[in-house]
């Protein structure tokens, strides 16, 4: 089975790149193709990997400021043609579910989210901060975007969902069903700890649509101590809303990511997200975790069991929930036990099935959306 990966850009490190260094693990010698490849910000493992590049990753300054060509990435992807595979997996939230396949080859999309700037844009301007005028002036091209989006959709065989959330976009936007595999967490790299402290904890990109000024503000009037870890452009600014029991540690080393995690009184998860690894890290590391209870975490977290819910997007509800939190208790091993089926492994022995059912589908000539359905079920009734 002949397996090529196709992946929107390499040039920065999140939840996307962890999916694919499982999918290249559990494809070794699966070659690569991408927009832009900028190696010197990339770990260097990713040299011995064999990456394929477009014309995209010439252009000027690309590989920092990737966003300024986005009318382009759909010219791009349409100009690779991988019909001489058996099997391709895209793993996108952006456009690289538009590469060309044969009649032969099937497709398979791992969707992060369809992609977000296009069909959630007054939302996503909204977050950014764009000035009106180049609002109105994006909006027709944002509407050749989502209608090539959707044509390209059309291409793939099946589309596998993160989530239950993006199940649903997948649904609304491109008309389609979708399988449900979670991506993977290194659920191994974190450990029980025979004490927890008093501390509730934050690990997160410093950007708007996180919701981390919504904590800010919940431990601010709760004067209970708030750990956050990460960094980004909303820093300035979230350290201004911060309270004296408030403290930025910026990122921070492996080891001692997992030693915060597993001595955290909890996790706090304010945002909404596409699916949410870090309370899956906070879990695994056998804390629990008080989320807004939308998106991902709906997938991950259990009321009463690995935490708590707030039900409105306010310092008021989080608040709440925190007290209410404290009044209860929360078995360790109880919830290491439930984030173990989220676990890297799990997830790479998933997909390797996955791509076999619907290759030998293929080669029988059935339908590969339908024989995945009926096998793995649809991801929404």
């Amino acid at each position: 089975m002949r397996v090529a990966l196709v992946h929107d850009w390499l040039n920065q490190m999140g939840g996307a790149e962890a999916v694919l260094e499982a999918l290249v693990e559990a494809f070794p010698g699966a070659p690569i193709y991408t927009s832009i490849y900028a190696r010197d910000r990339m770990p260097s493992h990713y040299r011995s990997w064999e990456i394929h590049t477009t014309w995209l990753d010439a252009m000027p300054f690309i590989h920092r400021r990737h966003p300024l060509y986005l009318p382009l990435y759909p010219l791009a992807f349409d100009g690779l043609n991988l019909s001489g595979y058996d099997v391709v997996i895209s793993n996108k939230s952006g456009f690289c579910h538009g590469v060309v396949t044969g009649a032969s080859t099937v497709h398979l999309c791992y969707c992060l989210t369809p992609t977000r700037y296009v069909w959630a844009y007054e939302e996503y301007i909204a977050r950014e901060g764009l000035p009106g005028p180049m609002r109105r002036l994006l909006r027709p091209l944002i509407a050749l975007l989502r209608l090539w989006d959707r044509m390209a959709a059309d291409r793939v065989d099946a589309f596998i969902a993160i989530s239950r959330e993006v199940a649903r976009r997948i649904r609304k936007f491109y008309r389609r069903p979708s399988i449900l595999l979670h991506p993977p967490v290194e659920v191994q790299r974190f450990h029980l700890s025979s004490r927890a402290e008093e501390y509730f904890l934050i690990v997160s990109r410093l950007i708007p649509y996180k919701r981390i000024d919504l904590a800010i503000e919940a431990f601010n009037r709760l004067r209970r101590p708030l750990v956050i870890v990460g960094d980004g452009r909303d820093r300035r600014r979230l350290e201004r809303l911060a309270g004296p029991t408030i403290t930025f540690l910026g990122r921070v080393p492996t080891e001692q990511l997992a030693d915060l995690y597993a001595r955290c009184r909890a996790f706090i998860f304010p945002g909404v997200e596409d699916f949410g690894i870090a309370p899956v890290e906070a879990m695994a590391a056998g804390r629990p975790v008080i989320a807004f209870a939308g998106g991902g975490a709906l997938d991950t977290v259990v009321e009463g069991l690995t935490g708590v819910f707030f039900d409105a997007p306010t310092p008021e509800s989080l608040a709440e929930a925190v007290r209410r939190f404290e009044d209860m208790r929360f078995d360790p091993r109880a919830i290491r036990c439930h984030a173990e089926q989220f676990d890297k492994r799990v997830f790479q022995e998933k997909i390797k099935k996955i791509a076999e059912l619907a290759w030998e589908a293929a080669r029988q000539g059935r339908d590969v959306e339908q024989v995945l359905l009926a096998e793995w079920g649809a991801s929404l009734p």
